[in-house]
């Protein structure tokens, strides 16, 4: 499974406003649920501040992948936002954050989110693929970017 298959253009958010990592995770867990409704979103925001409350999923150089496991029977899915203002995440660099790729999956997909963790660590640690989502227009082209890259990645 690669990130593409988990991650709709719908899904990609460019300069959103947060005053807050708690905000940030709010939104995301927003995003994560689409149309599943408000337990949905609920569950995705308990799992993402429980993972959270274990460390922070802050990378360093303004990158963070929150990321949880719901126990709700829901297809593997990820949100990516950028923020019009970085906010604090608790990033071992001291560095605020302003990229964001959150995932949700059911508990039961233990290699399954090791693999898309590790695709997205790679991903973030080019310093090309970060310059590039700064500097997107908006959402549809931050989506074109993380396309392009990801298969970039899954072919090289």
């Amino acid at each position: 499974m690669q990130l593409l298959d988990v991650l709709a253009r719908d899904r990609v958010l460019g300069d959103f406003r947060a005053p807050s990592k708690k905000r940030v995770l709010e939104r995301a867990a927003r995003l994560l649920a689409g149309e599943g409704g408000a337990e949905l979103e609920r569950a995705a925001f308990e799992a993402l501040v429980a993972r959270e409350h274990l460390g922070s999923t802050g990378l360093g150089q303004g990158v963070a992948i929150p990321h949880g496991r719901v126990a709700v029977d829901v297809a593997p899915t990820a949100a990516f936002l950028r923020l019009k203002q970085p906010v604090e995440f608790d990033a071992p660099d001291g560095e605020p954050v302003d990229l964001i790729l959150a995932l949700m999956v059911p508990e039961h997909f233990t290699d399954q989110h090791l693999s898309l963790l590790a695709q997205v660590a790679e991903l973030f640690s080019v310093p090309e693929v970060v310059a590039e989502l700064r500097g997107a227009a908006d959402g549809p082209a931050l989506y074109r970017v993380l396309a392009e890259r990801t298969g970039q990645m899954s072919t090289a």
